[in-house]
């Protein structure tokens, strides 16, 4: 069952964010309310997990919003087909519609390609790498699209990284999977430029996020970033928030098929 937070608001769109549990899901998820939208957010935790999830629902309601949040994976098609009806469900009849959708969906396998059998990557671990990080966007969008629930002036949203032409340890399979990413941005926002919806892949920089604690040698990218960064500083989750608050606007929408960098010139300085 999903969390729903049911208390009487003013029409207000909704934004939809998939990994609405931590990092740029989360901070997202907080600023998009604050600036007027319900969210609809997808995430994936266990039982310990949970309180954060139903503690960023709260901070929604605060800040005026309605929030509806499922705890299910946003790669399996199934749960998509629910979610989705869900959405219309709750929207029916209200006028209101879905105008940010935000692909923030950091599961993957972290392995090198070579090396022993039971240490190197797999069919299936690369498989689901480039199915849950990237080809999702394409199926989320498609049955978005297909619902009705994306009209003119909408903006989709997916969370790159420097990772996606750059070499770090044990990276290959995401860095594959955020070079389709952006790959079905661009492709994406050719087919919905004439429905006035538009579609940007967002490079942040390095942000101490759970994510990023999970790839190995995390602390030497981290360290690395505060040596050279002109700003002298780690980008945060809440940029990347500030610039999907100030991009997702109708008048925007031909704003479409980039990769935004979110780092303060980090990619520029190597």
């Amino acid at each position: 069952m999903p969390i729903i937070r049911a208390m009487s608001h003013p029409k207000r769109n909704w934004a939809l964010v998939l990994g609405a549990s931590s990092g740029f899901g989360e901070a997202a998820s907080v600023a998009l309310a604050k600036a007027g939208r319900n969210v609809f957010g997808v995430h994936l935790d266990r039982r310990a997990t949970l309180p954060n999830a139903e503690r960023i629902a709260g901070e929604i309601e605060a800040a005026g919003g309605r929030a509806i949040f499922w705890n299910v994976n946003a790669a399996d098609a199934q749960k998509r087909a629910e979610v989705v009806a869900g959405m219309k469900d709750a929207i029916a009849a209200s006028g209101e519609s879905v105008d940010v959708v935000l692909h923030s969906l950091a599961f993957g396998t972290l392995k090198p390609f070579l090396g022993d059998e039971k240490e190197r990557m797999t069919q299936a671990q690369m498989d689901m790498t480039l199915d849950v990080m990237a080809h999702s966007l394409v199926y989320w969008t498609q049955d978005l699209v297909a619902a009705g629930l994306l009209g003119r002036g909408a903006h989709v949203f997916a969370m790159t990284s420097a990772g996606g032409h750059r070499i770090w340890q044990s990276y290959g399979a995401v860095s594959a999977a955020k070079s389709a990413l952006e790959s079905h941005c661009r492709q994406l926002a050719v087919e919905l430029v004439p429905k006035g919806i538009a579609v940007n892949a967002i490079r942040a920089g390095v942000t101490d996020t759970p994510a990023l604690r999970k790839i190995p040698g995390n602390v030497q990218m981290i360290e690395r970033v505060l040596a050279v960064h002109p700003a002298g500083r780690l980008t945060t989750p809440q940029d990347v928030a500030n610039v999907i608050v100030a991009v997702a606007r109708p008048e925007t929408v031909w704003l479409t098929g980039n990769v935004l960098g979110v780092d303060g010139t980090e990619d520029l300085i190597g």
